[in-house]
């Protein structure tokens, strides 16, 4: 009988499924002491099911949730598919998120089970109870630092598995019983979206968004079940979820968990993933730590690098997408491919990848372009939680910097009057948790979805282009589109640039505020035998607002070639003296900016920027790691930079 969705329309059907077709195959690996462990699909279903029925003899009951915090580890993903098939609802939440982040989603989702990574992330659980009702139980995966707690209402997760094998015989038929009452309507997972204009609010995922939406991405992109992932990202974001559980569960390819953040790149080149997903400051950073090892590297080193770079700037992108390249043209990228690209390619763990892809937020289009010069499959998506992931994709051979892709499958499409987004699927939510008026205002009756991003849909291709947010989006002094996201990505293009700020809505001009790559720049300080003490002094050093000065200005020309946005180019900067960060609120947990507390926060400085002074004196607070609060002063210099003509559409049509 021809396999459908709905015979498979629960994440525990398709696990059964995948013991049933790829038992002995490995399913899960997790690196631990510098050794990869592993577990094949019958094993993984081993400790799921004994997990469950330990969850259940804790008094897990049906509807309630279950909260998931900690690093990427195959014992944590399986607690989500566990609590599935106690009827419950898992809800992963964001490792680094600190305690009082943390105390608004267990207070909102009625967790009254925490299963916690490790020491770090019982604590800050402990540490919420203060205000938090309701948590029952705190199960944990790593026992280190454990023992002297009290464990009146803490339980190791290894021994609530081996709870649920003792008693397998008693708990068994109630577990078969709720796993038997689940359907593609079940809850499948509950999300917190990022927060960037207020409080999180809980995305409520079906079975049937998860596996509909897996099914036809998969297919998509015709990934199979040999692939190897790496689960790295965020548990608490809706793109780990759907690779690492929906598409995984859907094909049967394994998932593979790093040991550590400090060892990821490591872990990454012995995994080699076919099909790797990373939002574009991931490949921002693997690219600034290439152009670190090419500046410190010799000078004939350094000549052979941008030598077929270039070249590869120029045919690798064709040659990907298969169309006609000169043999002269092939031969030279098979020597660069040899000497530049292949070591590249295996340094950064990127040499098998077979589907590559990014999204979170637009990348550059130089970023972009720089990984398909190098032959890796790199492409665009776009989505957002409330979609399960998929809205639009790039299909094989249509890989664009500028655009986002076509629908995915089962996707519509349409662009409001106001230039807002709108989709509908079956990848669409169910609901904001307790919040109907939010659900509402996003999703009509007909099932539209409102994005918040200002597009349009190009004639002829049918891909979607993406300008801005649509609060984000404005009108310059004189009418021109004001678009922020369109110069920061340029500007972070630059190895230097960390991030990028560019304010100028309603103004005559535009102006930014810039971060430094400490990396980047103090590996230039260091070269140069220039001393620093702190981040505050590297970023305000003469040379390196002089360094960045000119990258605004290399940006400001690019803009300039714009007919539509040449209005958006930066006539003054401050080189700010910390990171913006999530810890002070600045930043989401998926790293994106908070436009509204930046403003109000730096609103001395913006007010320098446009009142004409060339330094500002200014005290801001900031989140030490242990939670403490202080301040730090500092005199900001404020710079100009030079502007270009705009070039008009004949200009551009003629070149």
């Amino acid at each position: 009988m021809a396999e459908t969705v709905q015979a498979l329309d629960t994440i525990p059907r398709l696990l059964a499924r995948n013991v049933a077709r790829h038992g002995s195959k490995t399913a899960y690996r997790e690196k631990e002491f510098g050794i990869w462990q592993s577990w094949t699909w019958s094993e993984a279903a081993q400790e799921i099911e004994a997990m469950a029925c330990g969850m259940i003899a804790l008094g897990l009951q049906p509807g309630e949730s279950v909260a998931i915090i900690g690093r990427n580890r195959p014992s944590l993903y399986w607690s989500m598919v566990a609590t599935q098939m106690c009827g419950a609802i898992p809800v992963p939440l964001y490792q680094d998120a600190v305690a009082t982040e943390m105390a608004y989603v267990l207070e909102h989702c009625g967790a009254r089970f925490v299963v916690a990574g490790d020491q770090e992330q019982v604590d800050k659980v402990i540490e919420v109870q203060e205000t938090v009702t309701g948590i029952d139980q705190i199960l944990y995966v790593d026992k280190r630092g454990l023992r002297k707690y009290d464990h009146t209402q803490l339980n190791a997760v290894a021994d609530v598995i081996a709870e649920g094998r003792a008693g397998v015989q008693r708990l068994k038929p109630e577990l078969d019983k709720r796993v038997s009452a689940l359907s593609g309507d079940s809850t499948c997972v509950m999300l917190y979206t990022s927060g960037t204009t207020g409080k999180p609010k809980g995305v409520v995922l079906s079975n049937r968004n998860i596996i509909e939406t897996s099914k036809n991405t998969v297919d998509f992109d015709d990934l199979r079940s040999g692939e190897e992932v790496l689960a790295y990202l965020p548990m608490g974001w809706v793109g780990d979820f759907i690779f690492s559980i929906g598409q995984a569960m859907w094909t049967g390819f394994c998932v593979n968990c790093p040991e550590s953040s400090s060892t990821l790149q490591t872990d990454l080149r012995e995994i080699g993933p076919t099909y790797f997903f990373a939002p574009p400051r991931i490949f921002e950073v693997h690219l600034t730590e290439v152009m670190i090892r090419m500046e410190d590297s010799g000078r004939f080193k350094k000549w052979l690098f941008d030598h077929y770079m270039a070249h590869a700037k120029k045919v690798g992108p064709k040659m990907l997408d298969g169309e006609p390249v000169g043999f002269g043209d092939r031969l030279k990228y098979a020597l660069g491919n040899i000497l530049i690209y292949g070591p590249l390619k295996n340094t950064l763990g990127f040499t098998r990848i077979r589907v590559g892809y990014t999204a979170g937020e637009a990348i550059g289009p130089e970023i972009f372009d720089f990984y398909r010069s190098l032959g890796i499959n790199l492409k665009q998506l776009y989505g957002q939680t409330e979609a399960s992931v998929f809205i639009t994709q790039q299909p094989d051979g249509q890989v664009r910097g500028d655009t986002v892709g076509v629908p995915s499958p089962g996707v519509e499409l349409k662009i409001a009057d106001s230039g807002e987004v709108f989709y509908r699927s079956p990848g669409v939510f169910v609901e904001y948790f307790k919040n109907p008026e939010s659900t509402a205002s996003t999703k009509d009756s007909e099932g539209w979805v409102a994005t918040g991003d200002a597009g349009f849909i190009e004639e002829g291709t049918g891909h979607l282009r993406i300008i801005d947010r649509a609060k984000d989006v404005g009108k310059m002094a004189d009418g021109s589109l004001f678009a922020p996201k369109f110069v920061e990505n340029k500007l972070k293009f630059f190895p230097n640039i960390l991030e990028a700020v560019v304010l100028g809505n309603g103004r005559d001009r535009c102006t930014a505020f810039l971060n430094i790559d400490l990396t980047a720049v103090g590996n230039w300080a260091e070269r140069n035998n220039i001393a620093y003490s702190s981040y505050q002094e590297l970023a305000g050093h003469p040379q390196v607002l002089d360094t960045l000065q000119s990258h605004v200005e290399e940006v400001n020309a690019s803009v300039a070639q714009d007919p539509m946005l040449g209005g958006c180019q930066v006539h003054r900067f401050i080189v700010l003296h910390k990171q913006l960060d999530a810890d002070d609120g600045e930043m989401t947990r998926t790293l994106k900016v908070r436009r509204p507390v930046i403003e109000e926060k730096f609103s001395d400085l913006i007010a320098a920027l446009y009142d004409g002074r060339s330094e500002i004196s200014t005290e801001t607070e900031v989140t030490y790691e242990d939670g403490r609060k202080g301040k730090i002063a500092a005199t900001l210099e404020v710079r100009d930079a030079a502007v270009q003509p705009i070039a008009t559409q004949q200009q551009v049509a003629a070149e």
